[in-house]
Formats: C-alpha cells, structure tokens, sequence
C-alpha cells in the first residue's frame, strides 16, 4: 500500500515539475521565411514561436508575440527561416540605410515566382566578351577582357522591394523590371560594375 501511495506521490511530484517547467516558456515573434536587409516586417512574413529565455534581459532582446510588431519598421539585416526577430534586427522605415536599384532584366533569366520580399543573388555577365568579377572586390570594375577569374554573384541574398507584373512594366521592349534594396557601398560597386560591361546580361537566381 506504501509504495503504491510513494508512486503515485512521485507522479504528482513528477507532473508538477513538467507543469512548471512549461509555464516557462514565452512566446515570441519569428520570422516565417528567409527576408533580406530593407524588408518591410509585416504581419503575414512572422509566426509565433514558443522559447525557454534564461533571464527576463534575454527576452527583452525580442518581440513578445502577445503584441503586434509596430508597423513602421524594415529588417537592417537578413534573417533566416524560423529567425527570431531580435531587436537589433530591425530600425525605423524612415532610417533604412539602403537604395532602391533597379533592374531590367529579360523574364526567361528571373523566377516567375520572384516578388516583392523574395531574397536573390544577382549576376552578371557581358555578353560580348567574359564573366565579369563579382561586385564587392577592389577588382570589380578593373577587371581585364581577357581575365579567367571565377564568376560570382554581383549583388549577393539582396531583397527585391518591388516586382511591378510584367505587363505593367517593360511589355513592349521584352523585358521585365525588379527593384532590389542593396547599402550604398554595394549600389556603387554595382554601378560601376555595370557601366564597365560593354553588354550587360542580368541574371536573377531566387533563394528559397
């Protein structure tokens, strides 16, 4: 009769503690898929997740999932998947520190499920000559004609902050229009990388 009695004290004693240990954990906002620097943070990109924090200062580095994002801030860093949205990832919409760069591009080199949001690499080629050096490098703009370096993306997991139809932009000339966020030091790289082709081909390969 005792041990039946210690056994199913020891259950209680056991169920308390699980019990316990699960209030414990909080729920906070994450991010939903891979999102790039100059990302507006909306309500359909985040999902909620339920974290064990080791101190209330951890927690306080991240957005509680019992209130709503405010709605004026953009990722000043990429995230990934399932990220938790940390604090200093994100800054007021007014001090995105990113241009808007915009690429004409020929529909058959982008994804057609490429949108606002999407995260991509961009390359470059010159299509009267060799691949040219990947923006980003002291060489970028210097590189030689006859030059056998390996190609690399131009502008690497940047974020496309506007994707507009294809019939709503460049239908007559065939093309098709994409606005990426990039920081000033490699929207200049770029332009200059792009100035320096003879015939630029711009190339969109999508990050899932």
């Amino acid at each position: 009769m005792w041990l039946g009695v210690l056994l199913v004290t020891g259950s209680v004693v056991v169920g308390a503690r699980l019990l316990a240990a699960a209030d414990d954990t909080v729920t906070v906002w994450a991010m939903a898929g891979e999102r790039g620097a100059g990302t507006p943070v909306v309500a359909d990109d985040l999902v909620v997740q339920r974290v064990r924090f080791a101190d209330d200062a951890a927690l306080g580095r991240y957005f509680a999932a019992d209130e709503p994002v405010p709605g004026d801030l953009v990722l000043v860093r990429g995230v990934g998947a399932g990220e938790l949205l940390a604090r200093s990832a994100v800054g007021a919409a007014r001090e995105e520190a990113v241009l808007r760069v915009p690429l004409e591009v020929d529909p058959n080199r982008v994804p057609p499920d490429v949108a606002a949001g999407s995260v991509v690499d961009v390359w470059l080629t010159d299509g009267s000559g060799p691949v040219a050096t990947p923006a980003g490098t002291a060489r970028s703009a210097e590189r030689k004609a006859d030059s056998e370096e390996p190609a690399g993306p131009a502008l690497s997991r940047v974020t496309v902050v506007a994707a507009p139809a294809y019939d709503d932009t460049f239908a007559v000339t065939g093309a098709r229009q994409l606005v990426v966020a990039v920081d000033d030091e490699r929207a200049a790289e770029f332009e200059q990388l792009l100035g320096a082709l003879q015939d630029p081909v711009i190339r969109i390969l999508q990050r899932s």
